[in-house]
């Protein structure tokens, strides 16, 4: 007899069931991206209302990763222990308090702290946000979903180039562009409180009458044929310690499950996202610094993070087709190719732009399958902590890479040489990837098996990607 969860693996898709969680999901992902592309456009803008020296103004977006790097970690442990529907709708609630009150910032410490803690409640939203979304997705199609999930990262990256670029000339100020997110934040976070729990989460709780009843739901709406089922037996945890001995604890777990998969996805978030947030956080300043007026190097800007719009979509299209490792293994690379010829071309601004252009295409085709990758590696119950980490070791490395950036990476090894440096840091994390983790495109969640070589012989062992 199956189990609950090859059930709704096994479920036909349906827009008005699934599609639904993927909408909602992705509009608060959408405003992870807006809030993170913000500050690129805010790093100028701010740093000449306070004052601020080059390198201090890589404090106004290291303030906002950092604690993205908190909340990552905080909330994939609290999602992992109370639940993807509550910690789904709390995150996006504290990100509206402090960014509001981030808005009427007094001085330049208000404005770092203020933005630290909205970014611990946005931090949150990724690794919620993709576990609820994989968890209810059908196995078939669950690498175009999650890809897709991307999709909303360009657009709300898009919206912060659009609302900075038209604000500043009418407003003359930057914190109209933090009160601008606060109303649909706010709105989303009443349509979430209608989302179901994750029955996979339900089930590895041992609340077998909850997750019966979710999916009993779902195989009605979604009009399969209703079969007889069983719920596996509750995964047993230890819940002594508060909080951060959870996060510890399950810090502790996701290394335990397997060290190899979890140093590549480490490894993989820590060198693409390191390229990724360098470019957005001071794209405009580079820009700026080589002559462009400040609405054309907003806009220049804005039209890297819409071309990421397309290069989503190609991810959905090759993801399941070439699977997950061939595609960020290509697309990772030429990424930062871009990078570097775009620092060789600043000298002609039109080629200068197509090539920023090109970087947020290819960019945005690595990290949608990237995330989804690594979200399958772990099994359900440590599923959103195994991501959060994963997110978290990246926050916590590109966090402080605006501030190096601006004082030392930049002025002291030039823009080419920095990007070539970032660059082989990706080919390296995805030579590990090739030969250290399994493929996991059209296999159960939990049941992910491959023969992966073992790190200490370099035979072939078979592995089984649950705990």
């Amino acid at each position: 007899m199956r189990t609950g969860d090859q059930i709704v693996q096994d479920l036909p898709w349906r827009w008005g069931v699934q599609g639904k969680i993927f909408l909602i999901g992705g509009l608060g992902y959408m405003f992870d991206a807006w809030d993170v592309a913000l500050n690129g456009f805010l790093t100028p803008l701010v740093g000449t209302e306070f004052g601020l020296t080059p390198a201090q103004r890589g404090l106004v977006a290291t303030a906002n990763l950092i604690g993205m790097a908190v909340g990552a970690v905080a909330w994939g442990t609290v999602a992992d222990r109370i639940g993807r529907k509550k910690a789904f709708s709390i995150t996006l609630l504290i990100f509206a308090l402090f960014s509001v009150l981030g808005a009427v910032s007094p001085n330049i410490e208000w404005f770092l702290l203020l933005r630290f803690l909205a970014g611990v409640g946005l931090g949150g939203c990724i690794p919620v946000d993709y576990a609820i979304v994989s968890e209810f997705s059908p196995k078939r199609s669950r690498g175009r979903v999650l890809a897709a999930m991307d999709g909303w990262w360009p657009i709300g990256a898009t919206l912060a180039g659009v609302s900075a670029t038209l604000l500043v000339p009418v407003t003359g100020n930057w914190r109209w562009m933090l009160v601008l997110m606060i109303l649909p934040a706010l709105l989303l976070f009443w349509v979430r409180r209608g989302v179901p729990e994750s029955p996979l989460y339900l089930s590895r709780k041992g609340r077998e009458t909850e997750a019966r009843a979710v999916i009993d739901d779902l195989v009605a709406r979604t009009g399969a044929t209703p079969e007889p089922y069983v719920i596996p037996a509750p995964v047993e945890e230890d819940k002594r310690g508060g909080a951060w001995a959870a996060a510890v604890d399950q810090l502790r777990r996701v290394w335990a499950f397997n060290p190899r998969i979890t140093a590549v996805a480490w490894s993989l978030f820590m060198s693409v996202m390191l390229v990724y947030y360098a470019a957005l956080s001071w794209m405009p300043s580079i820009l700026r610094s080589q002559g462009f007026g400040q609405i054309a190097a907003f806009a220049s800007t804005t039209l890297m993070n819409a071309l990421g719009i397309v290069g989503v979509a190609i991810s959905v299209l090759v993801v399941d087709r070439y699977g997950r490792k061939r595609v960020i293994a290509i697309s990772g690379p030429l990424a930062a190719a871009t990078l570097v010829a775009f620092s060789l071309l600043l000298g002609a601004p039109t080629a200068a732009v197509v090539a920023i252009g090109a970087f947020g295409l290819f960019a945005l085709i690595v990290i949608p399958v990237m995330y989804a990758y690594v979200s399958e590696l772990y099994p359900t119950e440590l599923r959103a902590s195994g991501f959060g980490w994963a997110s978290s070791s990246s926050r916590a490395v590109t966090g402080f890479a605006p501030l190096l950036f601006g004082s030392v990476l930049w002025p002291v090894l030039g823009l080419p040489l920095t990007f070539t440096l970032l660059g082989l840091l990706v080919l390296g994390a995805v030579a590990f990837m090739w030969v250290g983790a399994p493929e996991t495109a059209g296999r159960e969640l939990d049941r992910i098996t491959t023969d992966v070589p073992d790190a200490s012989t370099g035979t072939a062992t078979p592995e089984r990607a649950s705990s």
